[in-house]
């Protein structure tokens, strides 16, 4: 069901609809080298097998990772032979540099047009040198409208699809395999063909399948996260953001994705940082049972682990929040940055060895336990910096107010 010409693409009409610019190229007939960018199965292949088609060049495929310099040898040969070639190569972030200095006079002379594809992000994976001399867009998973109209399309297509077979789809099966690939449609075809070769004919030799062949034929790939993929991160992004929001049900949503994909190290080491960066100290009785949660959570493992997950997650999404511990910490570790911040005082510089007095290291310092409530007024920073604040107190929940309180008393003390 590939693609011949840019018409046929299922979906990402942001680039190959009437008017936009990979169809604008295909009318003109100049082509850029190019990357695509975005999950599985959203028509990544098929945009480069439609440009070809539509172009009437050369089409070849080859993987970066896979396949060597000698088959981009061959490509190059043929380009030089019969002109232009367009080259979709699959898996673009895992060129090596030998690969890629082959390519590159190529690229520069027009004699291939590369299409890259990739599901990394290509700003973070591939390299600058390739990245300058192409064009990258991203693709998007298709809408349940799209995989819908592709499935319609195989059923119907007797040359490359499934229209000569006596195919009966239940609407409720054609529903779910619309909906459950998250908009992967090389998942939806996949499903749909095995279930066509697989499903008894019934009586009148007519192959009926329903909800439940579809079911127990559909891979459910799109629900698992590549753990070092970029899908991966955008919903760890997504997680901490919704956390931070306050959303319980956008943060239970996308701790789902995470836990069917099995990463419970992922979500451990994020739920520690978000009690600490975005509650923090407005709470930091939940910061301790986040971790005693997560302790949990990795001793029982998944199913289980789900459990006190969720515990964890939802006190964060409804606690107070502050960020005042982590602003603290970065005002002060940008002030040592800067190189300019003075020498420690003399009273607060180690005094246990002999001869520290002669240097004045210790003399007159104030141990704080010796005076009344434990504390007396004296300097602790270094005289360059001796007004410097970095924390900046919130009032998002009890437990910082108390400290806020606290730490403006003390500070109004230490400065009059």
């Amino acid at each position: 069901m590939r693609p011949k010409k840019i018409e046929d693409v299922v979906g990402q009409q942001h680039l190959v609809g009437p008017g936009k610019i990979i169809n604008r190229m295909v009318k003109a007939k100049i082509l850029s080298s190019m990357i695509l960018y975005g999950p599985p199965g959203t028509g990544k292949t098929s945009i480069a097998s439609a440009i070809a088609g539509s172009t009437k060049y050369a089409f070849r495929q080859l993987n970066a990772a896979t396949d060597t310099k000698k088959d981009l040898q061959i490509v190059a040969e043929e380009a030089k032979m019969s002109g232009t070639v367009v080259l979709l190569l699959d898996e673009i972030h895992r060129l090596d540099k030998t690969k890629q200095d082959f390519l590159l006079p190529l690229l520069e002379s027009g004699n291939i047009i590369l299409i890259g594809a990739t599901t990394e992000n290509p700003y973070i994976n591939i390299n600058p040198a390739i990245r300058s001399r192409t064009q990258i867009f991203e693709v998007h998973p298709l809408t349940e409208e799209d995989i819908k109209s592709a499935i319609d399309r195989a059923l119907h297509d007797k040359e490359n699809g499934l229209g000569n077979l006596p195919i009966q789809l239940d609407e409720n099966a054609a529903h779910f395999l619309a909906t459950s690939t998250n908009g992967d449609l090389r998942s939806a075809l996949n499903a749909l063909e095995l279930a066509a070769n697989s499903t008894d004919a019934s009586e009148n030799e007519q192959i009926h399948i329903q909800l439940k062949d579809v079911e127990a034929c559909l891979q459910r790939k799109a629900l698992t996260q590549n753990k070092n993929g970029d899908a991966h991160y955008n919903v760890v992004s997504a997680f901490q953001k919704s956390i931070r929001g306050s959303d319980v049900n956008a943060a239970l949503h996308y701790a789902a994705r995470l836990i069917e994909s099995g990463d419970l190290n992922s979500i451990s080491r994020r739920l520690m940082v978000i009690a600490y960066e975005d509650v923090g100290l407005a709470n930091p009785a939940a910061c301790s049972r986040t971790v005693s949660a997560i302790e949990a959570a990795n001793k029982v493992g998944f199913p289980e682990a789900r459990i006190p997950l969720a515990n964890a997650i939802i006190e964060l999404c409804l606690s107070p929040k502050s960020n005042s511990a982590m602003t603290a910490i970065d005002a002060a570790i940008a002030k040592v940055r800067t190189g300019n911040y003075g020498d420690i005082p003399n009273h607060l510089k180690d005094s246990h060895y002999s001869g520290a007095k002669k240097l004045g290291h210790g003399v007159d310092y104030k141990y704080a336990h010796d005076y009344p409530n434990d504390w007396v007024k004296q300097q602790y920073l270094p005289d360059k910096i001796k007004n410097d604040v970095y924390y900046q107190p919130k009032v998002n929940g009890k437990f910082e107010t108390a400290f806020k309180q606290q730490y403006e008393k003390l500070l109004n003390a230490q400065r009059h």
